[in-house]
This record gives structure tokens, C-alpha cells and sequence, in this order.
């Protein structure tokens, strides 16, 4: 048993210390040091963040959470407050976001290209055709089952442009051969496949998609597949709680060697999925 003096000095040390602890300033542990960042499906389903992001984050310390989405409702999240960068395929929709003050500045990234992809029968016969609006077109006159995203995406948007483009429009036979999934990229895939139907896809989610059963890639190298990426800090002016130093050290990292040269590492099968095009930073 301890003496009344010795208990004393016992709990005196004990009071001292929980004080010193209640008025020591907090310690920001490592997992404390994060940012969101609202993507797409194409660069999550594709495996690219699982390859860079661990990079990144060994170097600088700084936890990246991904909320994958299409473009679209990437953009609207952001505008909400629910993120601190923006990394999507939509550039006229990037553009407005910045120009309407949500977003600081935008930066290109990296790029890929778009595809239409089907089954090996083809009953629509566009295997080899180089202009993807001429695929669409033929398509819809046979009435071959097609799968859209449907959700707002930058590949829907992209869809629907080469709709407009083949002057068609598909939504009057939604539920008959037009299939409107309002799903990401790997679950309308899933569909396509299911249901023997054409699709649009990014190149790098359709690498990396492993259901394929016969499907291939019928419709390629048309300009207006080309693919772009863009990378823009959501603006701390609107939404203080945006951590707009670790944003913006991703975004320097992403745009700068390290991160272009990551992102070009990144391959399947021997085969790059994404293509670095930031522009150097002056």
C-alpha cells in the first residue's frame, strides 16, 4: 500500500499530465492529410488511380479518396462543396465550371480516345469504319440493340454528340433497341455484353474489362473519339473548407514529371491505356 504523501504525488503527476495533454495542440497524423477528389468511372474502373495514386501519396504524405462518377455529377458534387479537385473528360462542361467561378484553373492531363465496341456478329455491319457517327447511323437503321450510359457523363455527352452528328435521335427508342443503363462505364459494359449490344467506351476501361466475352473493338481512329482529360482545384473562395494547398500540391504533382510520367507507365497487356499531354507550367 502506498502512503498518503506518496499517493498524493501519484495523482499530483496524473492531474499534471492530463492537463499538459488537454493543452498541447493537436497532432495531425498522417491519415489526417487527405483530399477528395470527384472523378469518373473510366479512371477508376480502369485501375489508373490504384497505380498512381500510391505514388503520390508516398511522396507527399497526402491520402487521395476518390469519388468515382460520371462527369457530370462529378461537376455538380464539386459545386456542392463535396471535393477539393475535379479530374474529368468533359472539357466545354470544365470550362464553365471554372468560368462560373466554382473551379481555379483548369489543366489538361492526359488523354485516350473513345471506341464502339459489339459483338462479333455485327449485325449492323460497321467493323472497319472510321467514321464513328456513320457507325451510329448504321446502327439505329438496323435497329441493333445499343447501351447508353445515360447518366451525364463525359462518354455520354460524347455519345450523344455523335447522335447528333449522325443526325439521329435515339431516346424516342429508349426501351426498344436503345438501352439506357444510368450506369458508370464497367456496368454498362456488363449490359452491352449481356444484352449483344454496341457501346461506346473509353479505350482504357474496355482494356481492362475483364467480361468481354466476343465482343471487339469495331469502330476506332475517328478525331472525334479523341479523349481528353482536365484537372481544375475547386475554388476555396466558394467553399472555404476546401483544402486548396494538398489540392494543389495533386494537381502539381499529376501535371508535373513525376505524375506524367506515372500516368504513362500505366499499362495492360504491354498496352498504355492513358497518353500525359499536360503542357509545362510556366
Amino acid at each position: 500500500m502506498f502512503s498518503a504523501p506518496h499517493r498524493r504525488t501519484v495523482l499530483g503527476h496524473v492531474i499534471g499530465a492530463v492537463l499538459l495533454a488537454l493543452c498541447a495542440p493537436p497532432v495531425l497524423h498522417a491519415e489526417d492529410r487527405f483530399i477528395i477528389v470527384q472523378s469518373t468511372t473510366s479512371t477508376q474502373n480502369s485501375g489508373l488511380f490504384e497505380h498512381i495514386l500510391p505514388l503520390f501519396t508516398k511522396k507527399t504524405g497526402i491520402e487521395v479518396r476518390v469519388v468515382a462518377v460520371g462527369t457530370g455529377q462529378a461537376l455538380k458534387n464539386a459545386e456542392n462543396g463535396d471535393g477539393d479537385v475535379v479530374l474529368v473528360h468533359s472539357k466545354p462542361d470544365e470550362e464553365k465550371f471554372v468560368a462560373d467561378g466554382w473551379g481555379v484553373k483548369r489543366h489538361d492531363v492526359m488523354y485516350n480516345d473513345f471506341i464502339i465496341i459489339g459483338p462479333a456478329a455485327d449485325p449492323a455491319k460497321i467493323a472497319g469504319l472510321k467514321d464513328a457517327a456513320e457507325g451510329f447511323k448504321k446502327i439505329a437503321e438496323a435497329q441493333a440493340p445499343f447501351a447508353s450510359r445515360a447518366d451525364d457523363s463525359g462518354t455520354n455527352k460524347a455519345e450523344l454528340k455523335l447522335w447528333q452528328d449522325a443526325g439521329i435521335d435515339p431516346k424516342p427508342a429508349s426501351g426498344q433497341w436503345y438501352l439506357e443503363t444510368g450506369s458508370g462505364m464497367g456496368a454498362t459494359l456488363n449490359t452491352a455484353v449481356g444484352k449483344q449490344a454496341y457501346t461506346l467506351t473509353d479505350r482504357g476501361t474496355w482494356l481492362s474489362f475483364a467480361n468481354k466475352d466476343d465482343f471487339k473493338v469495331l469502330v476506332e481512329g475517328d478525331p472525334k473519339l479523341f479523349n481528353q482529360y482536365g484537372v481544375v482545384l475547386v475554388n476555396p473562395a466558394k467553399h472555404p473548407t476546401v483544402k486548396a494547398k494538398e489540392g494543389q500540391a495533386f494537381i502539381d504533382w499529376l501535371i508535373g514529371p513525376e505524375g506524367q510520367a506515372a500516368i504513362a507507365g500505366y499499362t495492360i497487356d504491354g498496352e498504355q491505356l492513358f497518353f500525359p499531354n499536360a503542357r509545362p507550367q510556366s
